[in-house]
């Protein structure tokens, strides 16, 4: 705050020229573009265009897919979704950072995103903050740049499609002294050909990146780290005896985010599980109901994670593990004899079309929001969803509904440009959709997909109530961490 001036007392409000305060500004003003043109940062794309701005968060360069998010707030939650791996993330709101960071909305373990391309930052100035986004950036070891037209950005995106790009946080347009050829920042044009020769994310397994490393018990957070309105009712008091009676769910990780095992946990004991575990070894856990996760880049790229699908619907046949592989022994076992509840979202969406014979494709420049309409063609209903992806279901070579096989259904449609949104599949108690239902960010217009799973659970449990897991699997090696007993 500046001294005390005849004009405002020290409130700095607008102050007419000549005056302290006036004087006060303009000099802070001079700092201020002193010190941004000391972090002058650009975002070289493939395509030659660049656009520039400032660097905050971590100070290293990085390489990525440009997307744009249109969510107005949530910024934390984004920034925490593993699915954003390999990406920089463009964010459209006009101003980002004004409620800080908090320990209690972050959805993963760690920032997967390449960097951060934002519009205007602002200082934090919340009650629930506790460090700025360029602290909590620089962190993570993840750069950023401000200053940068989101709305040209954008714009070219929806244009041309997502970009390859590389971020040059630099070390200023003028650097005080002469740096070593190995810490040289890259020129504009060098910057858009490390973009150009970047291999993107077609083709790549970015799950197996982001992925748990070993399979744990999804434990939710007391309650006194609740942080929104209605979370009480997802936070679980019961006894581990309570627990143990209820459904017991087996989430693949694909890169999942940490609401979606609260939303699961409400009402189920969750164990997840690193995104190469396979079938064998998710029966062997005796699960009433297999989840399969949110998560980046190319579904088609997964290939073991359609192969475990298939087993797990049953239209693979098992395959024996562990000891009986070391002696030799790999011929194939009888089909799953149990038919396990299965649902996915996002990637884990895609992956079962794959499963089930269908067919995916990349979008032009993806949906990422949390305002995107879905049609449930069952009610007729329509939904706001939040979502994030790249590709998207279409069947046979084709687009839309007619292009899938024929053991599968649509459920949902995207009102915006027709595309899948949901699937079910004809005589298996499998189903999925491409958008988050546990909408963090985002509305809660889907929450009863949820509860949906949770009944054909349920129905499922009658049905297999007198039939064992898999008759000739006895492989007493295949045992897990956390269940803490074999299969029979």
């Amino acid at each position: 705050m500046c001294a005390p001036c005849a004009f405002c007392g020290g409130k700095r409000l607008a102050a007419p020229l000549g005056t302290r305060c006036a004087i006060d500004d303009a000099m802070d003003y001079i700092e201020k573009w002193k010190a941004e043109r000391e972090r002058a940062a650009f975002l070289a794309l493939d395509d030659g265009t660049v656009f520039r701005g400032v660097a905050f968060g971590a100070k290293k360069d990085a390489l990525g897919e440009v997307v744009f998010n249109t969510g107005m707030s949530g910024y934390q939650e984004i920034l925490t979704d593993p699915s954003y791996a390999g990406q920089f993330v463009v964010l459209t709101a006009a101003e980002i950072g004004n409620y800080g960071i908090n320990g209690a909305d972050t959805e993963s373990r760690a920032l997967f995103l390449s960097g951060l391309v934002i519009g205007d930052l602002t200082e934090p100035n919340n009650w629930r903050s506790e460090k700025s986004l360029d602290e909590y950036l620089k962190e993570n070891g993840v750069p950023g740049i401000y200053g940068v037209d989101t709305r040209a950005l954008t714009l070219h995106i929806r244009e041309h499609g997502n970009r390859k790009a590389y971020l040059c946080v630099g070390r200023g347009t003028r650097p005080a002294c002469p740096q070593p050829e190995q810490e040289r920042a890259p020129t504009e044009e060098e910057a858009r050909a490390k973009a150009r020769e970047w291999p993107g994310l077609d083709g790549q397994d970015y799950a197996a990146k982001v992925t748990c490393k070993e399979a744990y018990e999804f434990s939710p957070r007391p309650l006194s780290s609740v942080s929104r309105p209605g979370d009480e009712s997802d936070v679980r008091h019961e006894t581990r005896d309570a627990m143990n009676q209820s459904p017991h769910i087996v989430c693949y990780d694909f890169g999942v985010k940490t609401n979606i095992l609260r939303a699961l946990a409400a009402w189920a004991r969750v164990t997840v599980v690193p995104a190469k575990t396979s079938a064998e070894e998710v029966l062997a856990m005796k699960p009433d109901g297999i989840f399969l996760s949110n998560g980046p880049a190319d579904p088609a790229a997964l290939t073991y994670a359609v192969e475990n699908i298939q087993k797990l619907l049953g239209i693979k046949k098992l395959t024996r593990r562990c000891g009986d592989a070391e002696k030799g022994d790999s011929a194939p076992l009888r089909l799953c004899g149990r038919k396990i509840p299965i649902m996915g979202i996002c990637l884990g969406h895609q992956l079962l079309a794959l499963a089930c014979g269908a067919k995916t494709t990349r979008l032009k420049f993806g949906h990422h929001g949390c305002n995107h309409p879905v049609k449930n063609l069952a009610t007729g209903k329509v939904e706001i969803t939040s979502q994030n992806h790249n590709f998207a279901v279409v069947g046979d070579g084709g687009r839309g509904a007619t292009a899938l096989p024929d053991c599968l259904e649509v459920t949902h449609v995207n009102l915006n440009d027709g595309t899948i949104e949901g699937i079910r599949h004809k005589t298996l108690p499998a189903f999925s959709v491409q958008y988050h239902p546990e909408s963090c960010p985002g509305p809660h217009d889907s929450d009863y997909l949820f509860n949906q799973f949770r009944n054909l659970i349920s129905r499922s449990e009658a049905e297999n109530a007198e039939r064992p897991l898999i008759e000739s699997l006895r492989s007493p090696r295949l045992c897990v961490r956390y269940n803490q007993h074999h299969i029979l």
